[in-house]
């Protein structure tokens, strides 16, 4: 059984512009893994016009930050993850978690089909670029 990725994008608020938040399996992964009033990444950062997002995932293993406290991942760390591609398998592991009171999240595996839906459909979605 694969996990199930959604990408939310959610409006601007009083510090900080649009930002991308991640559930799996209906959980929100930032929001588990930091503490309360941490903020996924900066949307424009993740779902760049005119560019692939960075969450694509290539046969190549790259660490991408998710997340961070509220007292900034230069303080204490960020969420991040290893993300990579195995033919029709997406895999997320090797966690690094700031300091927070819950354990980091499990490896996740994702159809590659799916994942990459999920993907471009989020990139396709600019609806936050007319509140940045």
């Amino acid at each position: 059984m694969f996990d199930r990725l959604e990408i939310r994008v959610l409006p601007p608020g009083p510090r900080f512009p649009a930002q991308v938040r991640l559930w799996v399996n209906g959980e929100d992964v930032v929001e588990g893994a930091v503490y309360e009033g941490g903020r996924g990444p900066f949307a424009a950062d993740v779902l760049p016009a005119g560019r692939p997002s960075l969450l694509r995932a290539t046969s190549e293993a790259r660490r991408l930050e998710l997340g961070e406290p509220e007292c900034t991942g230069g303080c204490c760390g960020f969420l991040s993850v290893v993300v990579q591609r195995f033919g029709d398998i997406v895999q997320w592991s090797d966690w690094k978690v700031p300091n927070a009171p819950a354990p980091p999240p499990p490896e996740f595996h994702f159809d590659a089909g799916q994942y990459d839906a999920e993907v471009t459909r989020a990139e396709a979605d600019r609806w936050w670029q007319v509140h940045t």
